[in-house]
């Protein structure tokens, strides 16, 4: 672990976050969870797949 990373956390542990900024974190990350869960349940929409633009070129 490098110095820098070792200020960076003495840092944070003297100036914490803000309840509003941890609750923006977690439902980003929530958010993300959620998205990744419907795209392995349901699938990928067709229309955002992108066209294969190799096999016009032969």
């Amino acid at each position: 672990m490098s110095p820098h990373w070792l200020l960076r956390a003495k840092r944070w542990a003297q100036n914490p976050p803000s309840r509003k900024r941890i609750r923006l974190v977690f439902g980003v990350i929530a958010f993300c969870i959620v998205l990744y869960l419907i795209e392995r349940t349901v699938g990928w929409p067709s229309l955002l797949t992108p066209n294969d633009m190799r096999r016009g070129l032969g």
